[in-house]
């Protein structure tokens, strides 16, 4: 969230939407090249963007932008009952942290990408709560373990979707839920120059969905969409189960 995009890019906003909102032909090598570098600097700037935010992330710009959504996730993953959580880029440990408080009889677990986040919430959360460093496209979880998961403000970081959705239908088990925050921008055209616009970003945001585009992604990994609410203009929670 809170992406800057340049000036002297305006000559190129027709071509860009237009590339972004409607079917055109394949990628050719140069893009394709482009796209991966992409991905991969993605990933790198996420991970030294969360190690350097993750002592004051609360006070950060992105810690208050997440925190209007965390009564909303807390609201959709109370509402379902589960004894084992993961979170998927559990932070600094919030929600764990609101949900531990909730339900102190369940089994807590969290996962993120950065070593720095990671140590931050295992020092909140103490030894009853198993915090790793892990990936949400590779997850270090075995198969079928948990009731529920969260992944809140960190699926528009993932560079590979479809297979950090697949990660987490693996690991969830028949009737689980997931609930999953994300920010996004309301408008199409909107949309797509600021996904156009996140290469040149400093906290490694790599694509900002919207509804119907997310919807089909999780129903392609097997997942039945139950509520969508809107926190605000910029961000949405949505509460899926796997069948």
């Amino acid at each position: 969230p809170g992406v800057q995009i340049p000036g002297g890019k305006a000559f190129a906003m027709t071509s860009v939407l237009w590339a972004e909102v409607s079917p055109g032909p394949s990628l050719n090598k140069r893009q394709s090249e482009r796209m991966i570098h992409m991905h991969t600097n993605t990933k790198k700037t996420t991970l030294a963007y969360f190690d350097r935010t993750a002592a004051d992330y609360n006070t950060s710009h992105d810690g208050k932008f997440v925190r209007p959504m965390y009564r909303t996730v807390l609201e959709e993953a109370l509402s379902v009952p589960w004894r084992d959580v993961l979170d998927i880029g559990c932070g600094n440990g919030n929600l764990l942290a609101a949900l531990l408080e909730a339900r102190s009889e369940a089994n807590y677990h969290g996962v993120d990408l950065s070593p720095n986040m990671a140590a931050e919430a295992r020092r909140r959360l103490g030894d009853g709560v198993s915090i790793q460093v892990g990936d949400a496209e590779h997850l270090p979880c075995a198969s079928a373990s948990f009731d529920l998961l969260i992944c809140n403000a960190v699926f528009h970081h993932c560079t590979a979707p479809e297979t950090a959705l697949a990660e987490m239908g693996r690991v969830l088990r028949p009737g689980g839920t997931l609930v999953l925050g994300d920010p996004t921008v309301p408008l199409p055209p909107l949309r797509a120059l600021m996904n156009w616009g996140l290469s040149w970003g400093n906290s490694g945001d790599a694509h900002l969905y919207g509804k119907r585009e997310l919807i089909s992604l999780l129903e392609r990994q097997g997942f039945v969409l139950r509520r969508w609410r809107r926190v605000n203009i910029k961000s949405f929670v949505l509460r899926a189960e796997k069948p």
